[in-house]
């Protein structure tokens, strides 16, 4: 079975993505660069909405993120983010295992989220605020995953609601996406597509997901 592929952190959309990446191995996933965002006039805009709701230690717990990301409007015309979602957010980039969220960490959600949505609104043909199997599929493919349509099936079950996705739903499942995979591909040091997992491993690795 082959996973999937990044064309650049979080989502880097551009055509390249829409075929195998010419530095992918035979695990069916390319490298990508560590995360590096150049000061601009954005981080201020940023950082205000962080600080408001930052406690002393300057993180963000789940529920700090979710006003956070609600002030902020990145979720424009769709519904803000739920509890639940804003929880795997923190745990995709909880790399200290804190349960919170330092700026550096909001920076790279930040990116993220807006890779994600500008996405959404792509396959969103219809501009209904919703999008459908067909166009998840799509969007997963944009994203340079290659998914077998047996798991795609399973993703569209979980993540709709009487056969639609809405935006929120959509998101938990990039950030699942990007999170487990990114689990899996730290143990596949030979990019084959298969590991072996102690138990306990595999549970600290998926549960906190």
């Amino acid at each position: 079975m082959a996973y999937p592929g990044y064309g650049g952190e979080f989502g880097n959309f551009n055509s390249q993505m829409l075929g195998a990446a010419p530095d992918v191995l035979l695990g069916g996933y390319s490298g990508y660069p560590a995360y590096s965002d150049p000061y601009s006039s954005a981080d201020d805009t940023m950082y205000a909405y962080f600080s408001a709701v930052a406690g002393q230690d300057g993180e963000v717990d789940a529920e700090e993120l979710q006003r956070c990301l609600t002030q902020s409007g990145i979720s424009g015309t769709y519904s803000p983010f739920s509890l639940e979602t804003c929880r795997i957010m923190i745990a995709m980039l909880d790399r200290d295992y804190t349960g919170k969220m330092g700026f550096n960490e909001f920076k790279e959600l930040w990116a993220a989220l807006n890779a994600w949505k500008q996405n959404f609104m792509t396959v969103d043909q219809d501009r209904s605020g919703t999008i459908e199997h067909h166009e998840l599929s799509e969007a997963i493919a944009l994203m340079g995953y290659r998914l077998s349509p047996q798991t795609l099936t399973v993703i569209v079950q979980r993540y709709s609601k009487n056969g639609r996705i809405f935006f929120d739903d959509y998101v938990a499942c990039c950030v699942k996406l990007r999170a487990l995979t990114d689990f899996f591909r730290k143990r596949d040091h030979l990019r084959q597509g298969f590991v072996n997992f102690i138990y306990d491993d595999f549970l600290q690795g998926t549960m906190a997901i």
